[in-house]
């Protein structure tokens, strides 16, 4: 897949790999200007030295060629070109300039303002720019192709005008040299508890060079620990990168390229990880894979939606950012394209979602922004995507900028940058966001591990997240089958409600308000399951009364229909519907209140189908406190609904 930027064009194995640059109308003329045979010669000689590289040699040659003929306007043109593709920036438009002043042919000149409108945006000299541009659109009629490039690359420049002194206040450093320590490293991601670094290395600068994929882990004093193979089972003598990895660091998807039997040059595979070993890497399919280029995923927190480059038919432009769900029983369905909102005719590579699901980072060469490939942002609002934001200087430049990833509180980000000067050298690197790009919705981590509450024994459980305000299922993922262990994320804006199932085991429910959470550490929470049997008991903590009142609360709702499928799913279970009040007021009543709030729970049940002869309501007012009544909050764990297996 060929992506045209302003320094370099890349072939996207996964984001590097320097070809030589294409130059439209290259070949177009027929007849030289030179009438010298020996400089012809010379010229096209230089040529298949410059297809295959050898740009020293090519640039020889082409001096030859105008040492014979000083006024060999082609030969000119050609070696702006291979100076540039060598790196020779200033020579590249020495040799331009000087092959314009020669020709009077309005499309060759055009052709030279092409490139050199495109050349001085590729260093930022917007004003330079800005002029040989303005000239090819003045005099361009026909080039339908290059008008709408070059009115691309004009955006860039006005915007670039716009906005080139509004410095945010980025601090980008290089991470160690521990995690630095190849030639090359790029695509970043990490663990949602930031513990652990995922990214792409390559040993060297050829295209057909091995790349694999490593993970660092933070020491007890945070600091990154060597990198290593993160799997014999996922690295290979092929080559493989490009990989996101979810929250909990169990399940990862990455690009594969030249493995047998795919349907494309390049596809996409999943590997789940159970205990400490990755599993055999799995194809994802034709609904996700295609013919064509499919690249550069990025899976949601959860692991149930993905986010990939692909070049395949039906997009919108070059390269497209496309996405696929899991259905109900697990499997990827159908990609879709993500629309025209963020993707644009030219390109749009390296998308990255936040943990939070609702915020898309990516870069694009067509958006608004300094030249070439700027990292922009946009936000899912009533499942629609937003006009995506440039993310602003100095982030963005006239460099390509993309693998851009955000940590889960949206304070920090992490990002490859090629380093000047040094032909595809890239380092991680690391800078905090300004505040005015964090993310408006935050994200925290609860981990901790699922077990039977009387073996200890760990336990491979659903853990499912609801917003209760929506009742809507938030994300869904499983503990790890031999450690038990499991991550989830809560996103700041909401109430949820977390429930714990496995089969055999009755349900755990949790309870976190996140309407107003400050940025917080992880939230350490095991989760401790009970046999279904006899006096097993579970409190309802998503079960909500007004003040004094026993009628039910609308976001009660969730915890009352995870309730009702648990009995449906349990047909032979007899439960008591407990009702408990703190001690502010009579004894007398609090039963009263505790009894009528067991009913309203009970009187739900039996609508959704449940026998009564299977429910008993019951309630204890204040005589059972889980806590002393000393404190508000002591009183509120105390003001409960609980659910007793009677068998």
């Amino acid at each position: 897949m060929l992506v045209k930027s302003k320094g370099i064009i890349f072939r996207f194995l996964f984001g590097f790999g320097l070809l030589l640059a294409f130059s439209p109308g290259l070949n177009a003329q027929v007849q030289m200007s030179s009438k010298s045979k020996r400089a012809i010669e010379l010229y096209n000689e230089a040529d298949n030295y410059r297809v295959h590289q050898q740009y020293d040699k090519a640039i020889d040659l082409l001096n030859q060629a105008i040492s014979k003929d000083k006024d060999f306007e082609e030969a000119y043109f050609r070696l702006g070109l291979t100076f540039r593709n060598e790196g020779e920036v200033k020579r590249s438009f020495e040799s331009f300039e000087k092959g314009l002043s020669l020709t009077k042919d309005p499309r060759r000149q055009n052709l030279y303002r092409y490139e050199l409108g495109d050349g001085y945006l590729r260093v930022g000299n917007y004003v330079k720019s800005s002029e040989f541009l303005t000239q090819f659109l003045n005099s361009e009629k026909d080039h339908t192709v290059r008008i709408d490039q070059v009115k691309i690359w004009q955006g860039h420049n006005e915007y670039a005008l716009a906005h080139q002194s509004e410095k945010l206040s980025y601090q980008p450093l290089p991470l160690s040299d521990t995690v630095n320590c190849f030639p090359m490293q790029y695509f970043p991601v990490l663990t949602a508890d930031n513990r652990q670094l995922v990214f792409t290395k390559r040993q060297g600068r050829g295209h057909e060079d091995d790349e694999d994929i490593f993970i660092s882990a933070k020491d007890a004093s945070g600091r990154w620990t060597t990198p290593v193979s993160i799997s014999d089972n996922i690295n290979s003598d092929l080559r493989e990168g490009a990989s996101t990895i979810s929250a909990d660091g169990r399940h990862m998807i990455f690009t594969a390229c030249g493995v047998k039997n795919t349907y494309g040059s390049c596809d996409l595979f999943e590997s789940k990880k159970t205990g400490d070993t990755w599993s055999q890497p799995v194809n994802l399919g034709p609904l996700v894979n295609s013919a064509a280029w499919d690249v550069q995923p990025s899976l949601s927190a959860d692991g149930q939606e993905l986010y990939f480059v692909s070049t395949r038919k039906g997009g919108v432009g070059g390269s497209d950012i496309w996405y696929s769900r899991k259905d109900s029983t697990g499997r990827w369905m159908r990609a879709q394209n993500l629309g025209n909102v963020i993707n644009t005719k030219y390109d749009e590579i390296s998308p990255f979602i936040h943990v939070n699901n609702r915020n898309l980072y990516f870069s694009s060469n067509a958006h608004p922004g300094f030249g070439g490939l700027d990292i922009f942002v946009t936000e899912k609002v009533d499942k629609k995507w937003t006009t995506p934001k440039n993310m602003g200087a100095p982030l963005n430049n006239y460099e390509d900028q993309f693998s851009f990833f955000v940590t889960a509180d949206g304070k920090r980000a992490y990002y490859s940058k090629d380093e000047g000067g040094k032909k595809n050298f890239t380092k991680l690197y690391t800078t905090p966001l300004p505040e005015s790009v964090q993310v408006q919705y935050y994200s925290n981590v609860v981990r901790g591990r699922v077990s039977d509450k009387q073996t200890d024994r760990p336990l491979q459980a659903f853990v499912e997240l609801y917003d209760i305000q929506k009742n809507e299922r938030i994300s869904v993922v499983q503990s790890d089958s031999l450690s038990g262990e499991y991550t989830i994320v809560l996103t700041q804006g909401a109430e949820y409600a977390l429930y714990s199932t496995s089969p055999g085991y009755l349900f755990k429910s949790l309870s976190f308000n996140y309407t107003a959470a400050s940025h917080q550490s992880p939230v350490e929470v095991n989760i401790e399951l009970e046999l279904i049997k006899t006096n097993a008991t579970a409190v309802l903590n998503n079960v909500f009364f007004e003040t004094d009142r026993y009628d039910l609360k609308e976001k009660s709702l969730t915890e009352l229909q995870e309730v009702a499928r648990f009995l449906l799913d349990n047909p032979k279970i007899r439960v008591e519907i407990g009702g408990h009040t703190d001690n502010v007021g009579t004894a007398a009543y609090n039963f009263q209140l505790s009894q009528k709030r067991a009913q309203s729970v009970a009187s739900y049940m039996v609508r959704q189908g449940i026998e009564s002869s299977r429910i008993i309501q019951k309630g204890y007012g204040s005589q059972q406190p889980v806590k002393p009544n000393d404190t508000e909050e002591n009183r509120r764990v105390n003001r409960r609904i609980e659910f007793k297996i009677v068998l």
